[in-house]
């Protein structure tokens, strides 16, 4: 059992400890703070809150705000009006609880004996703002979050602009592993650009409660970058650390600021997030053939909707933007007056092609074996590219692999990087934490996410696996679609708004 499972039971006692013997000084049976459902109930008429309350509680997320508010309002009845008293409460009412159940000192008073309380303006502000914050914390950590879409990555099924939620709940909620940070703050501090908005003094080791399902293919999910571990505050996300050391050397790299800008390092679940789909879980191997992704062997079904690059020529006019609106095409690159780059769908593909002013639609497709340097492991063993790729085992946990130096390249980020090992290889020989080995256990799960818009896409073809440590959580429901080019009249996709995400 994990140390944090053992917290989350202790916790769960010494609160239900605490209640029991508040509900024996507000003139209650101690018991009755054990018996579930019934013991909101009861907890309800002693701070003499109206019972409707209790629907609220009862309904998943906002039952979070209202248990804290009962919190807060227990508080009241043992005289705890200070600001740091009740943020105290709020944040540690597994300790707070049992003190004013416990402490002989600490006297329950009916509520409708309370002395009215005058608080200033600016202290009912504070209390509404601090209890919002604390709220918004617990569930955006541990229920759901909201998040945007950047880039073209996931077009057509996701679009730049999409807002959508994300479920921390299907997998279960990660801890956070830099827990004292500034709220609603990623990474850096607010109209900064290098200001990190957490410390890293206090750092906790990786636990996931558990979550409704595990994850399967084809599930979209949101995950924190796993090349971002190392990366320049001047060009973040959108060039990989990892890929200007294998571009240009680690020490040029390192030795021209001016260039490169400084390099610096982020936790985990402080790195960029990111949003692909899932085509490989543990256990699986995965391959890609002419684009076509395969999974232990099998074509894997099309859920959403992929995008590839097509190679477009025309009769030497020019593409109509009456015709890109109508088949919803968002981008198309002109290569020279007659032909053109656009990432669409199959289906989209053909329909273009029945156009008056078309010569040809065809699929842009890399041949197998050759070889793009920068598709991962990025060595001559493995010449593969953004098409043709694999085939690949996705690691699983307590999974034991053979390590030989012709295949060291494909593992060698999971064994130092995530797995936290020292690794030599000396005269071809494997040396894990300074013993010679020649096989390897992993101590994580690991995945394969890959966009949809399958040309236009950094995904885990060009950096590799996703640990289980990096999820986030399952991307569920697009409430709002902005198209960003569009006049603010028009802005608004009614049509994308308010979707299930497939």
């Amino acid at each position: 059992m994990s140390i944090y499972m053992i917290l989350s039971i202790l916790f769960f006692i010494l609160s239900l400890a605490g209640l029991w013997k508040i509900f024996d000084k507000a003139g209650r049976k101690g018991w009755e703070a054990i018996i579930p459902l019934y013991n909101f109930y009861v907890w309800l008429k002693i701070i003499k809150k109206p019972l409707w309350w209790y629907l609220f509680i009862i309904i998943p997320f906002i039952n979070v705000f209202t248990l804290l508010l009962m919190v807060v309002e227990t508080l009241k009845c043992f005289r705890k009006d200070g600001l740091g008293e009740q943020a105290l409460g709020v944040l540690f009412p597994f300790f707070f609880l049992p003190y004013l159940g416990f402490s002989p000192k600490e006297t329950y008073t009916d509520p409708d004996k309370l002395p009215v309380v005058k608080k200033s303006g600016f202290r009912e502000w504070a209390d509404a703002m601090i209890f919002a914050v604390i709220a918004a914390t617990l569930i955006r950590t541990f229920f759901i979050e909201a998040y945007t879409i950047p880039t073209s990555s996931m077009e057509k099924s996701l679009l730049v602009g999409d807002y959508l939620f994300v479920s921390k709940m299907t997998f279960g909620p990660r801890v956070p592993l830099t827990p004292i940070a500034f709220p609603f703050a990623h990474h850096t501090m607010p109209l900064t650009e290098s200001v990190k908005s957490y410390v890293e003094w206090v750092k906790l080791p990786y636990y996931r409660f558990p979550g409704f399902r595990s994850i399967t293919n084809n599930d979209v999910v949101v995950f924190n970058y796993p090349d971002g571990d190392t990366l320049s505050v001047k060009l973040q996300s959108n060039v990989s650390y990892h890929s200007l050391v294998r571009e240009y050397g680690r020490e040029t790299v390192l030795d021209n600021p001016e260039r490169f800008g400084e390099i610096t390092a982020r936790p985990v679940d402080k790195r960029e997030n990111f949003i692909k789909r899932c085509v490989g879980i543990p256990g699986d191997t995965v391959q890609f053939i002419d684009g076509e992704v395969f999974i232990n062997g099998k074509s894997l079904p099309i859920v959403g909707q992929i995008q590839y690059n097509y190679h477009v020529i025309t009769d030497g006019s020019r593409l109509h933007p009456r015709i890109l609106d109508r088949l919803d095409i968002t981008e198309a690159r002109m290569v020279s007056n007659s032909e053109y780059v656009i990432p669409m769908t199959d289906e989209v593909a053909k329909i273009l092609e029945g156009e008056a002013v078309i010569q040809q639609v065809r699929k842009i497709v890399k041949p197998a074996n050759f070889h793009e340097k920068h598709i991962f492991p990025y060595h001559v063993n493995y010449p593969w590219n953004e098409d043709n790729f694999g085939p690949l085992y996705i690691p699983k946990k307590g999974t034991q692999i053979a390590l030989n130096a012709n295949n060291i390249m494909l593992w060698e980020r999971i064994i130092e990087a995530y797995e936290g090992n020292e690794l030599d290889v000396v005269d071809g020989k494997i040396f894990i934490n300074g013993e010679e080995t020649d096989t390897y256990t992993f101590q994580l799960d690991y995945y394969w996410l890959v966009g949809d818009n399958r040309h236009n896409s950094a995904d885990s073809r060009y950096w590799g696996f996703v640990p289980e440590n990096h999820v986030v959580g399952r991307a569920m429901f697009v409430w709002l679609s902005l198209d960003k080019n569009k006049s603010f009249i028009n802005k608004i996709r009614f049509d994308k708004t308010f979707r299930i995400i497939k």
